[in-house]
């Protein structure tokens, strides 16, 4: 019996991999554009609404930029392997930036409720902060007593909650739902957020699968 070479393998695990933060990349760039775009132009309206909160948010911003942008290098194999002190620095980088950025979030969203937003929202805010630090915690923790397996299926988890900011934006903007008022947005928030760690799951368990097709398509060729 045949089986794809590991080279082969190695090369569609690439693949794969590098789509996924293609996209994650025009998500971002999406986003910048549709929803961001006034951090560009300081004479937009919007700044009225985020000035009084503007030394929480920026903060926020900065360790959430942090978190998204140097998430992906994470996941490199080759940077890992290459430059491990490197990937070590990141990665403390990124859990700063997540336990910073996640539990501002939640306060920010607190504050908006003065300005008329439900506290619906800010239960949303909560949940997503607690899921992001909870596994960014977890898989820290893992690495530290050095479980290197563990630590990577749950910064694959951390890293799928954290997108959940992205997935929020770009599916209002590009379904319109954004336009339809606060239940449509509520609807985005909780689906992306109960799909993020679903989503991060399936990842693993079809990379799993996928790693254990050669081991097994070699026991059934020494059966024959």
């Amino acid at each position: 019996m045949s089986t794809l070479p590991a080279s082969l393998q190695r090369t569609s695990r690439f693949r794969a991999k590098y789509l996924l933060f293609a996209f994650v990349g025009l998500m971002l760039a999406y986003v910048l554009r549709h929803n961001e775009s006034f951090l560009i132009h300081p004479e937009d309206p919007i700044w009225q609404h985020y000035h009084p909160i503007r030394w929480w948010l920026l903060p926020h911003g900065l360790a959430g930029a942090c978190a998204l942008l140097l998430g992906p290098m994470q996941f490199s194999d080759r940077l890992r392997k290459r430059f491990t002190k490197l990937h070590r620095v990141v990665g403390r980088i990124y859990v700063a930036g997540a336990l910073i950025t996640a539990p501002l979030g939640f306060y920010i969203q607190f504050l908006h409720e003065g300005a008329g937003q439900p506290r619906s929202f800010t239960i949303a805010a909560g949940v997503d902060a607690l899921l992001w630090m909870t596994t960014t915690a977890i898989a820290f923790g893992f690495i530290l007593v050095g479980k290197v397996q563990q630590h990577r299926q749950w910064m694959t988890r951390s890293f799928a909650v954290a997108l959940v900011f992205l997935e929020v934006r770009v599916v209002g903007g590009v379904t319109g739902w954004d336009n339809l008022g606060i239940p449509a947005i509520e609807t985005i928030v909780w689906s992306c957020l109960a799909f993020s760690i679903l989503a991060a799951d399936i990842a693993l368990q079809w990379q799993d699968f996928r790693a254990s097709r050669p081991a097994a398509s070699k026991v059934r060729a020494a059966a024959l």
